[in-house]
C-alpha cells in the first residue's frame, strides 16, 4: 500500500490499466488473429465455414446482471433496462465492434447490462448484417433504420425521445459516427455519441500509432486490413464518406451531435481517432485518453479498470456531465 501513497486516482487508475493490459496481451492465444485474418480472406471468395466458426466463438450469451431486465425486440434488437425503473429514460442505441465482420448483440452485452445497471439509461442492442456477405452500406442501412425504430417506439420502450444517443465500439464506433452524419431526419436528432477506440479511417492511416501498436495489442494490422477489405473491397477504392468519417470536409463535421471518445493508447486506431476529436474540436468532442489499455476493453475480458472507466464515462456523458 505504501507504494501508492502521494498517487492520484488517474495515476493509480493508468497503473492498474497498465497491469491488467499486459496481462491481457500475454494471454492473447498465439496465432489467434492470424487464423481470424485467414478466415475472413478465405470468406470474401466465397467460403465463409472457417468465419462462421469465428463467429460462433464470439456469439455466447453472458449470464444477466442482477437489477437488470432484457426484451428482445426482434432477432436483431435487444432491449436493456433497470429493473424496477419506469417512465422514459435517456437510450442508448448501440453497435458492436467486430471490424464489421464478426459480433453481435451478445458480445457487447455485458456493457449494455453495465450502463443498464447505472439507473441512468436504458440501451438498445443492434444485430446488424456482416460482410463479407452483406458488405458497406447494409450494415450502416440497419443502424440507421435502428435509430428511427427508436424514435419511432420511443413511449413503448421507455425511451426520453429528446435524449437518444448511438454508441458503439471500434468497427461499431465507425458505425455510430457515420449514422449519427447521415443526414436522416432521425440521426439529426440524435443528443449525442459515444464511441470506443473507433475506426474513422478504413484504411492503413500511417501514423505512429499504426506502426507502433499493429502486432499484440488487441488488433493486428494485417486483420484490420482484411475487415477494410471484407466490408469496402467491393468499392474498388471509390469509398464514401461515411466509412471514413476521419476524412470528411469540416462542413460535414459540423453536424456531428456531442460526442464522447475514448481512446485506447496503445491500439493501432489511437492517432485516428486523436486527429478526428482535432478536428472536430473540443466543444463538440471529448476525448479520453486510456494511455496504457489495448484494444477490446469493451467486448473481451480482461482489462476490467478500463471497462469500469468506460462505463462510468458513458453514464456521466449521457447524464450531460
Amino acid at each position: 500500500m505504501s507504494s501508492l501513497c502521494g498517487m492520484n486516482a488517474q495515476t493509480v487508475s493508468d497503473s492498474i490499466m497498465r497491469v491488467e493490459a499486459e496481462a491481457f496481451r500475454r494471454g492473447l492465444p498465439e496465432g489467434l488473429q492470424s487464423s481470424q485474418k485467414d478466415a475472413i480472406l478465405r470468406a470474401i471468395e466465397g467460403d465463409c465455414e472457417a468465419l462462421e466458426r469465428v463467429r460462433h466463438g464470439r456469439n455466447s450469451k453472458p449470464p444477466l446482471r442482477e437489477g437488470v431486465v432484457t426484451r428482445d425486440l426482434s432477432p436483431t434488437m435487444r432491449l436493456y433496462g433497470p429493473e424496477g425503473v419506469g417512465g422514459a429514460l435517456p437510450l442508448l442505441i448501440y453497435f458492436h465492434g467486430g471490424g464489421w465482420t464478426i459480433g453481435s448483440i451478445n458480445s457487447c452485452a455485458r456493457f449494455c447490462q453495465e450502463v443498464a445497471a447505472s439507473g441512468k439509461a436504458r440501451v438498445l442492442a443492434v444485430d446488424y448484417r456482416l460482410a463479407p456477405e452483406s458488405p458497406y452500406p447494409a450494415g450502416l442501412e440497419d443502424c440507421r433504420e435502428a435509430v428511427g425504430f427508436a424514435f419511432g417506439n420511443a413511449a413503448e420502450i421507455g425511451a426520453d425521445s429528446d435524449r437518444v444517443f448511438v454508441g458503439g465500439d471500434s468497427s461499431g464506433g465507425n458505425l455510430a459516427l457515420a449514422t449519427a452524419l447521415s443526414g436522416d431526419e432521425c440521426c439529426r436528432r440524435l443528443a449525442g455519441v459515444v464511441c470506443f477506440y473507433p475506426v474513422t479511417k478504413a484504411y492503413p492511416d500511417g501514423s505512429a500509432s499504426w506502426g507502433d501498436y499493429g502486432s499484440g495489442y488487441g488488433l493486428d494490422a494485417d486483420l484490420m486490413e482484411a475487415f477494410n477489405s471484407a466490408y469496402i473491397g467491393h468499392l474498388k477504392g471509390d469509398v464514401a464518406g461515411d466509412v471514413n468519417v476521419g476524412d470528411l470536409s469540416d462542413e460535414a463535421l459540423e453536424h456531428l451531435p456531442r460526442t464522447l471518445l475514448v481512446a485506447a493508447g496503445r491500439d493501432i486506431l489511437c492517432n485516428q481517432g486523436r486527429e478526428f476529436a482535432t478536428r472536430v474540436g473540443a466543444q463538440r468532442l471529448t476525448r479520453v485518453e486510456f494511455p496504457q489499455a489495448v484494444h477490446l476493453f469493451i467486448t473481451v475480458g480482461g482489462q476490467p479498470e478500463a471497462f469500469r472507466r468506460a462505463v462510468e464515462l458513458t453514464v456521466g456523458f449521457i447524464e450531460g456531465e
